[in-house]
């Protein structure tokens, strides 16, 4: 259970740019839930091969952090805060973005059980996997899935569709970067909130970050004239819309065009019949 933020624009682009200084330092501040590690994955604009950095330390405690958030790093990429699922432990192999090739991955939420989730794998697929996380398995799905159709969108649609079947209470919510597109998911209509692990951490309510009891799930982004933006749900900053429930869509990399994508209902349907 994490907190996410996405972001394409036409030029290299660092975090701190994309939140601006007040809501950066409010969005590490979610490590007060969000501290078992965090990642970021971005398209080198030099190269144009997908470069990351992860730890299992606190974001907040991690000077690496903050100094690559300041960094224009690529037109591209991702940031991850983890909160472990309880159970999994906090280790290098366990933080996201997961990395493979010209694909990255970042998940909020859980899927169970794991080892269901993990009998939908090739042989292949499995023998890829470093950790111990259900997200990790996501995405190994969604890659061989990929394979599959041979096309990120329709491999991708394809997995949610047998996913939202398989795992209906599941959080799906996720940021995908490919060669071309990034892509994001906003699937969790009937997840439910962690709200008992949030209170254990804090001794008020009032201490809980902002819309975690109530709309945990959420997602927002917003649209300029040069960029594309989403972000989980935890920060307050004016300009944003909420993404709607239940969708996946892919932003261009190279246009910004935004695309919806509807096939992974098509595809939960057929699996269901």
């Amino acid at each position: 259970m994490c907190r996410l933020l996405g972001f394409v624009a036409h030029r290299p682009t660092s975090v701190l740019e994309v939140l601006g200084k007040e809501h950066f330092d409010a969005f590490t501040a979610l490590t007060a839930v969000h501290g078992d590690g965090w990642g970021m994955a971005w398209l080198d604009p030099a190269s144009h091969t997908i470069r990351s950095v992860t730890s299992a330390e606190s974001a907040i405690a991690d000077g690496a952090y903050a100094q690559l958030a300041r960094q224009r790093l690529g037109p591209a990429g991702m940031l991850h805060l983890r909160w472990a699922t309880p159970g999994l432990p906090v280790t290098p192999q366990n933080t996201h973005p997961f990395v493979d090739g010209g694909y990255a991955f970042a998940h909020n939420g859980h899927i169970a059980p794991v080892d269901r989730l993990e009998g939908l794998l090739t042989q292949e697929a499995r023998a890829a996997l470093r950790g111990d996380t259900d997200s990790e398995r996501y995405f190994r799905f969604v890659k061989q899935c990929i394979a599959e159709q041979g096309d990120d969108a329709e491999g991708l649609s394809q997995a949610l569709g047998v996913l939202t079947s398989s795992f209906p209470a599941a959080s799906l919510n996720a940021l995908l970067m490919t060669p071309t597109h990034m892509f994001g998911v906003h699937i969790n209509s009937r997840a439910s909130a962690p709200v008992d692990g949030l209170r254990r951490l804090f001794s008020s309510a009032e201490e809980i970050p902002y819309r975690h009891t109530d709309d945990y799930f959420a997602m927002d982004f917003r649209r300029a004239p040069d960029a594309v933006h989403v972000i989980s749900s935890g920060i307050d900053p004016a300009g944003w819309m909420p993404v709607p429930d239940d969708t996946a869509a892919a932003v261009d990399l190279a246009s910004l065009e935004i695309t919806r994508l509807d096939g992974w209902a098509t595809a939960r349907t057929e699996e269901s019949d």
